[in-house]
């Protein structure tokens, strides 16, 4: 089966599942700040094309557009929900929608910021910018906040070499296991 059949048969399962949960996200998200449920981050795709990514909101309007470890203080932009969010990656429902639009996959590299130059310019260097950007990705389970962007790169480069079906549907399976013991969310 090939990686986007496999991505969009998975997203089409999973976005009706979702629809429940997700709109009882974006109400919780509205009723207790001010703003829109869904925020959409311009990311840097495969081959570098910018595409808008869908999150639900967990920062404040006012949050500058940057990596959220290079704010000063993240905690003060958060919404009352929005370290359950993050804790949970509960805010990364809405990527269902760019991995059926194909802008992203189930696994690959996760995409960076429009802004981060340092990041995009050594995936490019080492041919990662050629990958459709992931959901998850072998950086996500492999330390996601707690690694150096030196770091993300040499592990985007392994999956670069190493990627197959079974070899995602690993790495689906420790993200899953990671994501309920919540590990290596610094925010």
């Amino acid at each position: 089966m090939s990686k986007r059949l496999f991505d969009l048969l998975l997203a089409v399962a999973l976005i009706p599942l979702m629809a429940i949960p997700a709109g009882l996200i974006a109400l919780l998200i509205r009723v207790s700040s001010h703003g829109p449920a869904l925020y959409w981050s311009d990311r840097v795709g495969r081959c570098n094309r910018i595409f808008s990514m869908p999150k639900f909101r967990s920062m404040r309007t006012n949050t500058p557009a940057m990596a959220t470890h290079l704010l000063a203080d993240p905690a003060a932009y958060l919404t009352p929900v929005g370290s359950f969010l993050r804790k949970t990656s509960l805010d990364e429902l809405p990527q269902l929608w760019s991995i059926f639009k194909g802008d992203m996959s189930f696994v690959g590299p996760r995409p960076a910021l429009f802004n981060q130059d340092d990041l995009i310019a050594l995936r490019t260097a080492q041919g990662v910018h050629e990958l459709v950007p992931g959901l998850t990705g072998w950086a996500q389970v492999n330390g996601r906040d707690e690694l150096s962007i030196a770091e993300k790169v040499k592990l985007d480069v392994e999956y670069l070499h190493r990627q197959s079906f079974w070899f995602d549907l690993r790495i689906l399976w420790l993200t899953l296991m990671k994501v309920l013991r919540r590990d290596g969310v610094s925010h």
